[in-house]
C-alpha cells in the first residue's frame, strides 16, 4: 500500500476508535453538548499526554513521526486490545510484521493431517481460510450449514465476499451485523499484519464498489485475531441452531486459519446438524 492510502486507513481508523469511546467511560466529565459522537481530538490527546494540535495532524493523515512510546500512549488512551495496537503501529509506521508474498500466489495446500482433523469433527462445522479469507478447506458439516462450496469456483471462495454477495449467508445468521463483524475484525488484523500487501487495498476497493454497506461496517470493525462469540443461526432446513465460534491460527508458513462452530450444549443445534447430514447423505 502506498503511503496516501496507508496514512488514509491509519486517520480512519482513529477516528472510528475516538467515536466508540465516551467521555464517562475513560473518566472525563461529559462537559457541553457534543454534535458528534464519542470523544474530542483534544480529549485524546490529553488522555495520551501529546499536544492536541499533533494528534490531529496525526488523525489528519498527515506524514508526522511517531515514537513508539507516543504511538503506545494513543493506544491506551483508545482502549485498544492487543491486535489493535498492532494495528495501529504497522498502520503508523508503515511496515507490517510480515513480509507479504507475491500478489498473485496460489491457494496453498492444506496437509493431509489437518483435513483429517477437520474431518473428524464430524458434527463441528469447520472452514480453513487463509490471510486474504480464501476458502482452502472445510468439512461436510460446514457445507450443509452454510455452502457447498464445491459449487462455488475456487477464485470466488472468499468468505468475506460469500457473506456479503450471497442471500442464503445473509440470511443464516439472526444477527448478521453480529455475524459479519467476526470475520471484519480478523480481516483487519490480517490488513494491519500484512499493511505493504496492495492486495487488500484492491479487494477493499471492490467491496466498496459492490456493497453499500461494507464501508459502514469495515470503518466501524475492531481488530482482533481470535474473536470467540456465540452465534444463533436461523438455518432454511433446520431453524434455529446455535453455534460457539472459536478461530485457530494454524502453525506453518501458509498462515492459516480453522474456524470451528460448536454446537451450544444446552440446545438442540447438535441433534438438528445430524438429521441435516444424514438427509444430506442420503441423496443420490
Amino acid at each position: 500500500m502506498n503511503t496516501q492510502t496507508r496514512l488514509q486507513a491509519l486517520s480512519a481508523f482513529l477516528k472510528s476508535q475516538r467515536a466508540k469511546l465516551t467521555p464517562q467511560s475513560v473518566g472525563l466529565p461529559e462537559g457541553t453538548r457534543r454534535r458528534t459522537p464519542g470523544l474530542r481530538r483534544e480529549e485524546v490527546a490529553q488522555l495520551a499526554g501529546v499536544s492536541s494540535t499533533w494528534y490531529t495532524w496525526l488523525e489528519q493523515g498527515r506524514d508526522i513521526q511517531a515514537s513508539h512510546s507516543v504511538l503506545g500512549s494513543i493506544a491506551s488512551a483508545l482502549r485498544l486490545n492487543g491486535d489493535e495496537r498492532k494495528y495501529l503501529f504497522a498502520l503508523a509506521s508503515g511496515s507490517g510484521t510480515v513480509t507479504p508474498p507475491p500478489s498473485d500466489e496460489p491457494l496453498p495446500q492444506i496437509m493431509p493431517p489437518l483435513q483429517k482433523m477437520i474431518r473428524e469433527l464430524r458434527y463441528c462445522p469447520a472452514i480453513i481460510t487463509d490471510r486474504r479469507y480464501q476458502i482452502v478447506g472445510w468439512n461436510a458439516a460446514a457445507a450443509c450449514v452454510f455452502l457447498d462450496f464445491e459449487q462455488i469456483p475456487p477464485e470466488e471462495r472468499n468468505m468475506i465476499r460469500l457473506l456479503f454477495a450471497r442471500k442464503e449467508l445473509r440470511r443464516l445468521a439472526v444477527n448478521w451485523d453480529h455475524f459479519i463483524s467476526g470475520f471484519l475484525a480478523i480481516f483487519r488484523a490480517y490488513y494491519g499484519q500484512y499493511v505493504e500487501d496492495e492486495w487488500y487495498e484492491r479487494f477493499l476497493a471492490e467491496m466498496r464498489g459492490l456493497h453499500a454497506e461494507f464501508d459502514p461496517l469495515w470503518n466501524d470493525s475492531r481488530a482482533n485475531r481470535a474473536p470467540d462469540v456465540v452465534l444463533e443461526f436461523r438455518h432454511a432446513k433446520a431453524g434455529k441452531m446455535l453455534f460457539h465460534l472459536a478461530s485457530l491460527q494454524v502453525h506453518g508458513s501458509a498462515d492459516l486459519r480453522c474456524s470451528v462452530y460448536t454446537p451450544a450444549e444446552d440446545s438442540l443445534t447438535e441433534s438438528k446438524l445430524k438429521r441435516l447430514m444424514e438427509n444430506m447423505e442420503r441423496k443420490p
